[in-house]
């Protein structure tokens, strides 16, 4: 797979249970999580088919889905506009490499600057995955000095 064959662009209804394996092996890979299949396949279709609740862009190579990614809103009243959040990024292992989380990167950036009431874009990364953040580096994002903290239900 050469990076001239990967599309990215906004996924579909049709792309509901590839992104939703996607999020079920990236919990696995990165948090040993085990996720419940259909409480993910039911997130991932709620966002697909509420765009006020976010949307997914996905990456294809030849047809088949290579990788994707979440953008959810965060109204920033400091900034009077949205921060879009990058969350559930994942790339099938035989694909990761080879620049696919950088052409989503790219087609994110795209839309937001496009977006005349986006302030800028966030995403959060596990502490310990020092490979993710050398690339989000690389394309210029900044660590800050914030921490997150939850309160899961």
């Amino acid at each position: 797979m050469s990076p001239e064959n990967i599309t990215v662009g906004k996924a579909t209804p049709d792309d509901v249970d590839a992104i939703a394996q996607f999020n079920i092996a990236m919990a696995a890979e990165t948090e040993d999580l085990a996720l419940d299949p259909s409480t993910v396949r039911a997130g991932v279709a709620g966002v697909l088919n509420d765009t006020d609740r976010g949307f997914y862009l996905v990456a294809r190579s030849e047809g088949d889905l290579v990788g994707s990614l979440m953008i959810t809103y965060e109204w920033s009243d400091w900034r009077n506009g949205n921060l879009w959040w990058i969350q559930s990024v994942y790339v099938v292992p035989s694909s990761r490499g080879q620049g696919i989380f950088r052409r989503l990167y790219e087609e994110v950036t795209a839309f937001a600057k496009d977006d005349e009431g986006v302030r800028g874009i966030r995403l959060y990364v596990e502490k310990d995955n020092h490979n993710a953040q050398q690339v989000y580096q690389r394309l210029g994002m900044s660590e800050t000095a914030y921490r997150v903290f939850e309160a899961l239900f």
